[in-house]
């Protein structure tokens, strides 16, 4: 693992972010409580793209995303792209760049950035303490607010919204499809669905406990190594139930968590590639293929 340069760890003073900070550019590099100095990434170049970093405006805070689209005329399906728990580093931003040269408008919302980037920091402990703060009721505040800044703009193509998340961002994925009608497909990978055992924080939205709500058909993506494939079968149950029989759960004998991150030894190729062209054709599917 690559450490912080404090070797007693994270002050509290490095947790905060200035307003300036906020509204400057992002971390720049691939987030350090996970990578692998074995890792080979998969680097995707911005030739033939637009690539803006923007602010949302967000129940009165200018939430920085970073946004890249086809460098050329047109109106394009759009699909937001929900982080992992190390905020928009540069495999969210690599993602948001593979869908682009598709010829989708990807959008990553920086949703943790009220308190601090987490992507610099060594310590996942600090990292957790940063997500922790940003509450279910926020990030969907949050999706909202990019919902509504991408139809306003003159190259998205109306109508035509996806939603893709990691980790974290899998389990935004699926409260988003249930939250918002405007969002025609998701795909999320590896996010929790159903609370822990203990009941969990009685605060939080869960998925599984959603599901009748769910607007849009959603792929989700697990390794059965994951601990968090614990919930498909409650989840497939619920989604029975609910008659939601668009969508489906893909489970992956051989992965664990994170199997699709690049950057992590918990990269699987063969798994992640196969993942990757079904959330290609589940959103073509769905009625959001990528534009001409």
């Amino acid at each position: 693992m690559i450490s912080l340069h404090r070797p007693e760890g994270p002050l509290p003073e490095d947790l905060t972010m200035s307003r300036r900070a906020i509204g400057g550019l992002f971390f720049a590099g691939y987030a350090v409580a996970a990578y692998s100095v074995a890792a080979e990434p998969i680097q995707t170049d911005g030739a033939g793209l637009t690539i803006e970093a923007v602010t949302l405006p967000a129940k009165g805070f200018a939430l920085p995303a970073y946004v890249a689209r086809p460098a050329r005329p047109g109106r394009f399906p759009a699909v937001i792209v929900a982080s992992e728990v190390f905020g928009v580093h540069d495999y969210i931003k690599d993602i948001c760049r593979r869908l682009a040269k598709l010829g989708y408008v990807a959008l990553a919302p920086a949703f943790f950035v009220r308190v601090a980037d987490p992507a610099p920091l060594s310590d996942i402990q600090a990292v957790m303490k940063i997500v922790q703060q940003a509450s279910d009721q926020q990030v969907m505040g949050d999706v909202g607010a990019a919902i509504a800044f991408l139809g306003r703009q003159h190259y998205v193509a109306a109508g035509r919204l996806a939603i893709t998340g990691f980790c974290w961002g899998g389990g935004t994925t699926w409260l988003a499809c249930e939250e918002y009608p405007q969002i025609k497909v998701g795909v999320a990978w590896y996010g929790r669905m159903v609370p822990p055992p203990t009941g969990g924080d009685p605060a939080r939205l869960w998925p599984l406990t959603r599901v009748a709500q769910l607007h849009a058909p959603v792929l989700g993506l697990y390794g059965a190594k994951d601990h968090l494939a614990d919930g498909v079968p409650a989840m497939r149950a619920a989604l029975a139930a609910a008659n939601k029989t668009d969508s489906e759960i893909i489970v992956y004998p051989d992965a664990g968590h994170g199997f699709h991150a690049d950057y992590r030894d918990s990269y699987v190729a063969a798994d992640a590639k196969d993942g990757w062209a079904r959330m290609l054709a589940f959103f073509a599917k769905h009625g959001v293929p990528p534009g001409a």
